[in-house]
């Protein structure tokens, strides 16, 4: 009897607002939608950490294929060791900066190069030797497409001094030349990350 005489206690102003059903509604949208902010905060740092990750040396070289064959080649060229002691990656050469094409870039090697990673394609020196004037075609062709993008990440014709170039140097790297011929920086240096592949012919040399 004493339970049932016994005073309700004051509910909160919060308490109170709670128990209405229109209340609960529009309370819940704001904090629903800051849940939703921070898990996608959490969800961009965890997929952009990731995503980075690839893009490191280490994880280029990974894989036997590439630590044992275009690495150990890498590494006697000026890209790896040079007098400024500036290094070019894997990545600054084969993985765009911009955000959109470095995407395009990351699918397209999901879809091409994952299944020859699981089908052995070139698990061995011998073939990857047989496959290797392909794979630099491939290369070469993505690379005159976008105007050798990721080497102008670096080079660029405008701020070379021809004062310190050869003769014949200097004239390749006429911004005029380079305009009329429609070239562009694989068109010439070819091979000079990695060994040209075995029964390459330079285009001026195919008429001889």
């Amino acid at each position: 009897m004493a339970d049932a005489n016994k005073e309700e206690k004051p509910q909160t102003r919060w308490q109170s607002l709670w128990r209405r059903p229109k209340a609960r509604y529009w309370l819940g949208i704001p904090l629903g939608g800051g849940l939703m902010f921070v898990l996608g905060i959490i969800f961009w740092g965890g997929f952009n950490t990731v995503l980075e990750a690839t893009n490191q040396e280490a994880f280029c070289i990974s894989c036997h294929e590439m630590r044992d064959n275009v690495y150990v080649e890498l590494q006697k060229t000026v890209h790896y060791t040079n007098r400024t002691g500036v290094r070019a990656t894997c990545a600054d050469c084969h993985v765009p900066k911009e955000w959109t094409h470095k995407m395009l870039r990351k699918m397209r090697a999901s879809i091409n190069e994952l299944p020859h990673k699981i089908l052995g394609t070139i698990d061995t020196k011998e073939k990857f030797e047989a496959h290797r004037l392909q794979l630099a075609q491939n290369v070469w062709k993505e690379m005159k497409a976008n105007d050798s993008h990721e080497c102008r990440n670096c080079h660029s014709i405008l701020s070379m001094d021809p004062e310190k170039q050869g003769k014949s140097a200097r004239k390749k790297h006429d911004p005029e030349r380079v305009k009329e011929k429609g070239q562009t920086c694989i068109d010439c240096h070819k091979g000079i990350a990695h060994d040209l592949p075995k029964g390459y012919v330079p285009e001026d040399e195919k008429d001889d």
